[in-house]
């Protein structure tokens, strides 16, 4: 707004604002802090499908999120270089593996375009399953004749058990 020449106040015009826009880059800085950073992580965590939430800090953590004061399970480091550390809680019956995968991808992106940093590590850890809506937890049934079971798994050679 400026006033005019009767002291009334007037919407500035493009051209004006045009004009006070700098046409040469400047040297300068921007500062992120801790914060922000824990802000962006988190919001890309909780937006990744399977994650139910952070599942660091026990009773006295859990406490503190809800109140706003700490983020249990995500912790940042700014210096020497950018690393996030993930303690989730992941949603019982998802591929754990793929879930870890979406969140890592989440939080690389997130960072990447908000604040112009690559993290150099993305630790996942996760804490627990966590049972929702009536999923009941596998208790380990008897298997039928013919289909392979853990020790199947563990004689094969193969990585997975």
């Amino acid at each position: 707004m400026r006033l005019d020449q009767a002291g009334a106040r007037r919407p500035a015009t493009r051209e004006e604002d045009v004009a006070r826009v700098t046409a040469e880059p400047g040297p300068g800085r921007s500062l992120v802090t801790r914060r922000a950073v824990r802000e962006l992580v988190r919001s890309a965590v909780l937006s990744v499908y399977g994650v139910s939430g952070f599942a660091g800090g026990g009773r006295l953590g859990r406490l503190l999120d809800r109140a706003g004061f700490g983020n249990p399970g995500l912790h940042v480091t700014l210096e020497p270089a950018l690393v996030v550390n993930l303690d989730l809680l992941v949603a019982y019956g998802l591929p754990v593996a793929e879930v870890a995968r979406q969140v890592e991808s989440a939080v690389r992106y997130s960072l990447r375009h908000a604040v112009g940093r690559e993290p150099e590590r993305v630790a996942i850890k996760i804490g627990r399953l966590r049972h929702e809506h009536g999923i009941a937890p596998f208790r380990g049934a008897p298997a039928t004749p013919g289909e392979p079971g853990p020790s199947d798994l563990a004689a094969s050679g193969t990585d997975v058990a």
